[in-house]
This record gives C-alpha cells, structure tokens and sequence, in this order.
C-alpha cells in the first residue's frame, strides 16, 4: 500500500469561480416560510451565502485543516484520504474515527487533539490515542471514484487493510450517522481485528430500526425517545439518496447555494440546537464543510456511497456470531438524535461495557460535543488497554 502526504490546495480560480457563481445566484421565490416549516427559510440563507462572498476565508480553514498530517493512499481501486495523529503519550492505542452524511472528516476537528493529545486538554497521556480519520469513500478526497462504488460493508474491508497497512492489526473505532454502520459492522464483521465499538448512534447488527421504540421503555426511556428529531422528515433524505442520487447531484453540483440549503438543513434539523443552527455551528464551520463538498466536487460520491449501503434496518449479517458484536461496546446516546435504543436491547445485541446518555447533543455527536465524547471515548477504553497490549503481543 503506497501511503502519500497530502494537503488541500484548492486553486484560487476555484475560489474566484465560486464567488461568481454566488453572486449571480438565482434566488427562488418564497411565501410564508418564517418558520421554516416548508424548508430552508431564504432570509438565513442569504445571510449565510453573503456571509461566504464577503466574508469567509477559505484559506484561514485550509491553513487550519493542512495543521493536521494527511494522506492519500489507494486500496482496492478506491481513493482514500485520511488525517493520521500520532498520540502524545507512553503507550496510544489506535482508533479510527468514521463520519456520516451530510458530514466531513473535520467534523472530527476539535476531538482529534483531545483523543491524541490528553494530558494538553487537562487529561491523563495514558489515555492517548494514534487517531485515524478518513473521508468515506466518495467523500471530499476519497475520490473521485472511478466506477467502483462501495457503501459501508466494503468499506469496512477497506478499514482494516488500511489499519494494517498503518502498522496496527488491531483497533479501536467510533461512528456517528453511516459512521456509526460502519463501526458496528467491523465490530460484527472483523472481531479479530477490532478491540472495541464506541457508536454516537445506537445501530447494531440484526436490530430493526423499531426496537427502540417497541422495548419496555422506562419512564426516563420513553422521555429520550419522545424528545428526539424524529418525525416523517427525519428519513426521506435515505431514500432520495439512495434510489435517485443521479437526479439531485445534477442541481446541487451546478448550484452552490442549493447544495448550501440542503446541508444547511440536516445540520439545523438534526443537532441539539433548538432550531438556531449556529448555536451548534458557527458560519465559518458550515461554510468549511459545504466548501469541502464544493470544490471536491463530491456532493454524488457521497450519494452514491449511500446508494450502495442502502442502510437497511435490521442491518445484514456476515455471520452467526452472538451476540452480533462479539467485542467490547459502548453507546453514547444523544438526547436530540433521530434513533433510541435502550441499554437492554444494546445488551442482547453486543458485548456492552459502557451505556452514556449525554445531557445534550445531537445527530452530530462528536462535533456537538466534542469534550464529552472524547471523555466518554477515554472513559470507554481505558479498562480495555490492557487487553489490547495482551493481544498485540
């Protein structure tokens, strides 16, 4: 495996050519919609768009994102790009950290150091961690894709060639949204390579999407449950995106505004942030993520990695294993996430060691909350270090 340095150099003609295309936008006509109630409300919108002519710096985030060690390497045919930290600390353990959609590697960015780099954030160096982040296939740098299209079962293939090609047989991984799939099926699918499962979204192995609302739910049960973002919106996305992924990649590729309003969306309707998006994330943090989609001109890669995984619930089995996830597990389960599954369930279906329910946070945990999630991720492994180093060895 031919491993290369990378950094993000987006020509500024790409640049110049976005402020053109932003600034002969053609605006859609808009009636009462103040509320948001039939989609992206245009007052915010415009805001935001004037906000990425005139004021946001590309080059800031570019210089900020090139501060962390990248790579690009190639495995099986499928381009993939990844952030690889070393931890500051006697003995790290790998971990590899998965994203979903509409996400980004850098939804990562402010957990990266904490997880590598402990003691520097008022923690223990024992704790550290070497942190792998890649991109999804077809997202942002992995790719483009040339025409060989994976979804999150192949992609855990991939992880693990990729892992060993970094020297580790073994380690440690997160997800969040398809991330979250895609951790869980290493875990099913790869035990003997992966230490333990960390999920910010409660999806495992052979469990139907309803067995969260269909178990015996305490009170404080039921209370999640009712206060999450779900509702008949919360999927639709699913299945545009995976059956007719072709059709909106021909508007969202040519318009950067519309690809604005269609992340712009899932980030406000799907975080903790009581439906003002910038309580969660700021101008510059959407900007850097829709400008990650735009210039790598990725928005139907991430698409068609979608259409390939299709996410049906209960997920398929690779084997007969049980429980479905034989290694240490652990959930961390966001108040304001699309999906719900109690401690009992989680149980019957892994090898449950740790059960967290944050006071708050969303569908976008670890950039959410990225110091409790670091915490929870520390907290989750650090039993587990010694079993690790036993295996190594």
């Amino acid at each position: 495996m031919r491993i290369e340095p990378f950094k993000i150099q987006v020509p500024q003609e790409e640049i110049d050519a976005l402020g053109k295309r932003l600034a002969d936008t053609r605006w859609a006509p808009e009636r009462n919609n103040e509320d948001w109630s039939y989609g992206v409300n245009g007052t915010y919108l415009r805001e935001l768009v004037t906000y990425w002519q005139t004021n946001f710096d590309w080059r800031s985030q570019e210089e900020c994102i090139n501060s962390f060690p990248q790579f690009r390497t190639e495995i099986d045919g499928v381009p993939i790009h990844f952030i690889h930290l070393r931890g500051n600390g006697p003995n790290p353990v790998p971990i590899i950290l998965n994203h979903g959609w509409p996400w980004t590697f850098w939804d990562f960015k402010d957990i990266i150091m904490k997880l590598a780099n402990p003691a520097a954030y008022g923690g223990d160096s024992a704790d550290a961690f070497d942190v792998v982040v890649p991109s999804l296939p077809g997202f942002t740098f992995s790719g483009p894709l040339s025409g060989k299209v994976v979804g999150y079962v192949e992609t855990a293939d991939i992880w693990v060639k990729l892992m060993r090609g970094l020297g580790y047989d073994r380690f440690y991984v997160h997800g969040g949204d398809a991330g979250a799939f895609l951790s869980a099926r290493l875990g099913h699918a790869h035990p003997d390579h992966v230490n333990g499962v960390h999920l910010s979204f409660p999806v495992l192995p052979g469990v139907p999407y309803e067995a969260g609302s269909q178990a015996d739910l305490n009170a404080d049960e039921r209370t999640i449950l009712e206060g999450q973002a779900r509702g008949p919106g919360a999927f639709y996305h699913v299945l545009i995106n995976a059956f007719d992924p072709q059709t909106l990649a021909w508007a969202l590729h040519d318009s950067p505004v519309g690809l604005a309003a269609w992340i712009l969306l899932r980030r406000r309707a799907w975080s903790d942030s009581h439906g003002e998006v910038e309580a969660k994330f700021d101008k510059d943090t959407l900007l850097t993520h829709i400008s990650l989609y735009w210039f790598t001109n990725c928005f139907v890669g991430s698409q068609l990695f979608c259409h390939a995984s299709k996410f049906h619930m209960p997920m398929a089995l690779a084997n007969d294993i049980k429980p479905e996830i034989s290694v240490p597990t652990s959930l961390a389960i966001m108040p304001k996430d699309l999906m719900y599954m109690p401690r009992s369930v989680a149980a019957a279906h892994s090898d449950l060691r740790r059960y967290s329910v944050f006071p708050s946070g969303g569908h976008f945990g670890a950039a959410e909350e990225p110091q409790l999630m670091a915490e929870d991720i520390r907290s989750f492994v650090r039993p587990l270090r010694k079993d690790y180093v036993d295996k190594k060895r």
